[in-house]
């Protein structure tokens, strides 16, 4: 799909899908944009606000999974789960920082939802680590949000 064809709708819905399973990079459309809109904030708060209701979105489907779903049709054992719930338990909602990180960032988000993390504080989390994500890259690439 050509997202540039759509314009600033593009770009927010780019976002949105590379926040979920689909494989996209959210990184690369956010650069190609700002090389060619005028303003690098619209740039910023719209891809933020697509890739964090892209991350909420994928939290709350990771809240739909069961454990029997999960040992059924995944083969994992329980006490893999268990071991997994551990460790969401001992850094909470403060995994959601790293939603943005490559290949593991999803994942983290489902587990979130998953394993019942706090949606209000991973909601939040989520948020302050889409924004940053987007604002360091405006930063490497000489955009200071103007």
């Amino acid at each position: 799909m050509d997202f540039a064809k759509l314009g600033l709708f593009g770009l927010f819905l780019g976002s949105f899908l590379a926040a979920s399973i689909f494989p996209l990079s959210s990184d690369a459309l956010y650069v190609a944009f700002l090389a060619v809109y005028d303003s690098s904030f619209t740039c910023f708060i719209v891809a933020t606000l697509g890739n964090w209701l892209g991350g909420i979105t994928t939290y709350y489907v990771g809240r739909l999974g069961r454990w029997e779903w999960i040992e059924k049709w995944f083969k994992v054992k329980k006490e893999t789960l268990e071991k997994q719930k551990a460790s969401i338990d001992r850094y909470g909602v403060w995994l959601a920082l790293l939603s943005w990180v490559p290949f593991i960032g999803d994942v983290l988000v489902v587990a979130l939802g998953f394993y019942k993390a706090s949606p209000g504080w991973t909601i939040l989390f989520l948020l302050i680590g889409k924004a940053a994500r987007f604002l360091v890259w405006s930063m490497i690439m000489g955009y200071f949000i103007s």
